[in-house]
């Protein structure tokens, strides 16, 4: 399962998933400027229905990663395991410190652009790499490939969906925010996984 694993991935999924976790640390955990997805769908089935996160993030993770499993194969796993591992280890060491951004809660708009630059580019690296860092970036990977829809597309209806759902509890101007943050990233997410490094032309 690991073969499909080389020292570039394995390098861009570590560098992927470290910025993400730096950005979701430093940025969407101080600001109040959230995401869709995974996440805000456990924020939302706690608040509703006082389920623990703990226990809706392992079962929406372990259905996704088998989903992403069967329709991407094993390369999926083993590069998700090194994003997962990656994100895990930075977001500890990124919770030994201080944030670097508190005052980002008085300024919405700048949080949100800057969540989505992080967002968009660690887990663009993550899926541009074949891995997911979360369970639902495993469901978004394996519906936009059966599919043949652009991976921004999935992204962004996902994490609408959720927002729209989450308005039953949070304040129109915060999802907003929310929204703007989500449509940005999924939008870089997109751009990141299919860049192409212009070739170089043959000496004659």
């Amino acid at each position: 399962m690991f073969r499909s694993l080389t020292p570039k991935s394995v390098c861009l999924s570590l560098a992927g998933s470290a910025i993400l976790a730096f950005g979701l640390y430093h940025i969407h955990a101080f600001s109040g400027v959230t995401e869709g997805g995974q996440l805000g769908l456990s924020l939302l089935l706690n608040h509703w229905f006082q389920i623990s996160p703990a226990l809706t993030t392992a079962v929406v993770n372990a259905i996704c990663y088998w989903i992403g499993w069967k329709a991407l194969g094993k390369p999926f796993i083993a590069h998700s395991a090194v994003a997962t591992a990656g994100f895990s280890v930075t977001y500890w060491i990124c919770q030994q410190f201080p944030p670097l951004f508190p005052e980002l809660v008085r300024y919405p708009l700048a949080a949100a652009l800057l969540g989505a630059l992080f967002v968009g580019l660690g887990c663009g690296l993550c899926v541009r790499m074949g891995g997911a860092v979360c369970g639902d970036d495993g469901l978004v990977m394996s519906i936009s490939q059966k599919w043949n829809i652009k991976i921004e597309y999935v992204y962004f209806i996902f994490d609408f969906l959720i927002l729209a759902l989450s308005l039953t509890y949070i304040p129109v101007r915060k999802i907003l925010y929310s929204l703007l943050t989500v449509t940005l990233s999924s939008k870089l997410i997109g751009l990141v996984q299919r860049f192409q490094f212009p070739k170089k032309e043959a000496r004659t």
